[in-house]
């Protein structure tokens, strides 16, 4: 068998065992889990990014530090193996609804229909339609969007005017960056949700939604007005045509919808918690989404869908590896160090903290920005400040405080930090350094957005 190949079954391994025990409880299952996701990282071995990497290096500092100062060790540890588990899960379980998106005429009847709009209305299209489309195909809607951009912003289509060329790929990609990174704060079914949801288990998405929906309805509208008051206008379409119509992306938000529904139904009709309802959700809708797209071959098109999935399962696997690792490990590392820090040790900084009350949900908030500045990936910030701050038991600072604060200040470092995978993307594609992206021509929007997040979360409480 094929390493590629290997790995991918490893991974549907560790997949199929968690959601086995998350559904019906099994300690072997989740002896298999851990064991087949030791094999995948072994595989791992030589592919991994920097940051990878070191994430796993500091698990192993801290697996042994834990074996050191742990009382149970060996149980401790379990029980961080399958917290990683249970990210690697959600990346793959999330991953497989690309392989009929990548093949779907009405995705790239979408991608057309928002680029050709007029400049007026190309933002708030362009911005909307990437973050329903980053709810699906996670951090691939750059590679697809922002591959479609640069194929469509020629100098032909801006008339020979190369300025025109310029402000168009600026104004569309920041379009993309800043919608790409509002689908975690809008999707039930996003990692950020799963991340906060998984720690604060009397949580629930509800509690989050009027806080996170109204700080990206804030970063939509202030992202809108930047653009309007900074880009160029051109004038009339350079090709004197009239703007496609937006029907594809009403039928696309049907299909997400009925994905999203579908969740929903499973958690209320299973009992479960929404981020496992997500991974069942998940892996179904793929299927079903296949099968719709094969239904003429017979047997309404499931064993196509089928043989279609284990053909494609190492081009899916494959690229997902540094998300499974850089996700996993953080979620392994929030676990261990929740258990390693006694919280006598921060008494220090309680009598610090305690006094600001809910305002600590603003430095939460900025200090996940702040990190990811310098290289610190918001998972790990986030997984990290989820597990210790509702044990500080601050009056005010409730639980969906933390936990939507949380998740705004990791959309804003997807926007801002020049180190994120989404930056690199985009900084690929366009050839413009990922600091002059983020620095330069986000400064403006950050500027202003900000502040207006900061008011957000110091008053949205009363």
């Amino acid at each position: 068998m094929r390493p590629a190949r290997l790995r991918a079954g490893l991974l549907v391994v560790v997949m199929l065992a968690t959601l086995w025990d998350l559904v019906a409880g099994s300690q072997t299952m989740q002896v298999v889990g851990v064991m087949a996701l030791v094999g995948y990282l072994f595989m791992l071995r030589g592919e991994l990014s920097l940051m990878a990497r070191a994430l796993l290096l500091a698990a192993g500092i801290l697996s042994l530090l834990a074996i050191w100062r742990a009382e149970a060790p060996a149980g401790l540890l379990f029980e961080a193996f399958t917290r990683f588990a249970f990210f690697a899960t959600f990346v793959l379980a999330l991953s497989l609804l690309r392989l009929p998106a990548y093949r779907s005429r009405l995705v790239r009847r979408c991608g057309e229909a928002m680029l050709l709009q007029p400049p007026g209305r190309r933002y708030p299209i362009l911005s909307a339609g990437s973050a329903l489309f980053g709810i699906i195909l996670n951090i691939g809607v750059l590679n697809l969007f922002a591959g479609m951009i640069e194929k469509s912003n020629t100098l032909t289509a801006a008339q020979g005017r190369t300025w025109v060329r310029q402000a168009r790929q600026r104004r569309m990609m920041l379009a993309l960056l800043r919608g790409f990174s509002l689908a975690p704060l809008i999707s039930p079914m996003g990692i950020g949700v799963a991340v906060v949801l998984s720690n604060l288990h009397e949580l629930r998405w509800i509690d989050l939604a009027p806080y996170v929906i109204g700080a990206a309805l804030l970063i939509f509208l202030v992202g809108w007005a930047v653009d309007h008051l900074t880009g160029p206008n051109p004038g009339a379409r350079s090709h004197g045509r009239p703007a496609p119509s937006l029907v594809p992306l009403g039928q696309f938000c049907l299909l997400l919808s009925s994905i999203v529904t579908l969740v929903f139904v499973l958690s209320w009709g299973l009992d479960l918690r929404l981020p496992i309802a997500a991974l069942l959700g998940a892996p179904l809708s793929a299927m079903a989404w296949l099968a719709w797209q094969r239904r003429r071959l017979g047997l309404s098109g499931g064993p196509a869908a089928a043989v279609s999935l284990w053909r494609k399962l190492p081009w899916l696997v494959t690229p997902i590896g540094n998300e499974v690792v850089v996700l996993g490990a953080a979620g392994y590392i929030g676990h261990l160090c929740v258990a390693l820090i006694p919280i006598a040790s921060l008494g220090p900084l309680l009598a610090i903290v305690e006094p600001l009350g809910a305002a600590n949900a603003v430095l939460a908030m900025l200090l996940v920005v702040g990190l990811a500045q310098v290289g610190v990936n918001p998972i790990v910030t986030v997984t990290l400040l989820v597990g210790l701050l509702p044990a500080l038991a601050i009056e005010g600072l409730t639980p969906a405080l933390i936990g939507s604060a949380l998740m705004v200040g990791w959309a804003l470092a997807l926007m801002s930090s020049p180190m994120t995978a989404s930056m690199l993307i985009l900084s690929r594609f366009t050839g413009v350094a990922s600091t002059h992206i983020g620095y330069r021509w986000n400064a403006r929007f950050l500027l202003a957005c900000i502040p207006l997040l900061v008011g957000w979360f110091l008053f949205a409480p009363w």
